[in-house]
């Protein structure tokens, strides 16, 4: 069911900062422009890695559900881990059959590459905050 990880969630206080520190100290080459998802609450952009991508997301209105994690971590930090699948229904199915909690109303949203998302509750994964995405068809971001 589980396929290729498609990025690492890092939530921060501010993204231009973020951006600034992956291309001046780890070597990135290309960011994306920011944008807002105004229904999720947050403000995203993806920075890409030969293998994968780093989300980087940042609060956006007082709202955001990143309030509560940078209230625990100022500086910010691994927010979550993010797999595709091929369908997202059949994946929610299997993972409700298995005994993993799905949050929020359980019914997929679209998320930041324009495909449908669930998150899987931490305490079902091992403390980790699980993401599964529809695979992202031709020209998502």
């Amino acid at each position: 069911m589980i396929g290729r990880l498609n990025h690492v969630g890092v939530a921060t206080p501010s993204i231009e900062a973020s951006v600034a520190l992956y291309r001046d100290v780890l070597g990135a080459t290309r960011a994306h422009a920011p944008f807002d998802l105004p229904a999720q609450g947050v403000r995203v952009c993806f920075i890409d890695l030969p293998n994968s991508q780093i989300e980087l997301i940042e609060p956006l209105g007082d709202d955001s559900p990143i309030h509560g994690f940078l209230a625990k971590n100022p500086k910010g930090g691994q927010h979550h881990v993010c797999f595709e699948v091929e369908d997202i229904i059949a994946a929610r199915d299997a993972l409700r059959a298995r005994g993993a909690t799905i949050l929020g109303t359980g019914e997929p949203r679209i998320g930041a590459h324009g495909t449908p998302i669930i998150f899987v509750h931490p305490r079902d994964m091992g403390g980790v905050l699980v993401e599964l995405m529809e695979t992202p068809k031709e020209g998502a971001h």
